[in-house]
């Protein structure tokens, strides 16, 4: 009989919720870019999701329409779900849940998904550990200041002004930073920053 690995028992699952597969292929890859050590499952239908082991996933991203017309299961697991919705006005969320509007730019969508990651399970709360190859250092502390200024939201002439280096400096970082990491925008280096604890999610 083959026993489970300690890596299958402790890796997190989240499932996905929705009949919009453009939500679910955008979701579920935003979800794995800002926790990597989670594993996503998508359901197109609350049948497919019940026929699940609903009890094994920390959370549901579900579209209000599905959570609509199941409240009453979504109601006894509602720390659970998180409700997918087209709106951010609070009149036409549901009440007690958490909303997660999915209509609005990604460094937004990141933000929110950030915002779920340290709050909902501070400090790594409840979560195993990352592998070492995600927690080893890549970067030398300048790159890592000019990364959190980056992030911040500071263009190459204010980081420069602000660490009192060149803008040619600022660039050549800003360009060894992207290659070390193997990232092309600064929303993959926003989710890098704030989970290796290198920026607060409130300062971004």
């Amino acid at each position: 009989m083959k026993h489970p690995s300690n890596l299958d028992m402790g890796r997190p699952k989240i499932a996905i919720v929705d009949s919009n597969t453009l939500v679910i292929l955008g979701l579920k890859q935003l979800l794995q870019n800002v926790m990597p050590i989670m594993t996503v499952e998508s359901f197109s239908t609350f049948q497919d999701f019940e026929k699940a082991q609903v009890d094994s996933f920390y959370h549901y991203f579900v579209s209000q329409v599905i959570v609509l017309e199941n409240r009453q299961f979504f109601s006894q697991c509602i720390h659970k779900t998180i409700v997918l919705t087209i709106t951010k006005d609070p009149n036409s969320q549901l009440s007690g849940f958490h909303s997660f509007c999915i209509n609005v730019p990604e460094d937004e969508l990141v933000k929110a998904i950030l915002k779920i990651a340290q709050y909902g399970h501070p400090g790594g709360k409840n979560l195993p550990e990352l592998p070492q190859v995600l927690k080893n250092k890549i970067l030398s502390n300048r790159e890592i200041e000019v990364m959190s200024l980056i992030v911040q939201g500071l263009i190459n002439k204010e980081i420069a002004e602000k660490l009192n280096i060149s803008l040619t400096t600022v660039i050549t970082h800003r360009k060894n930073i992207m290659d070390k990491l193997g990232m092309k925008s600064v929303s993959a280096l926003t989710i890098y920053a704030v989970m290796h604890g290198y920026i607060d999610i409130n300062k971004i």
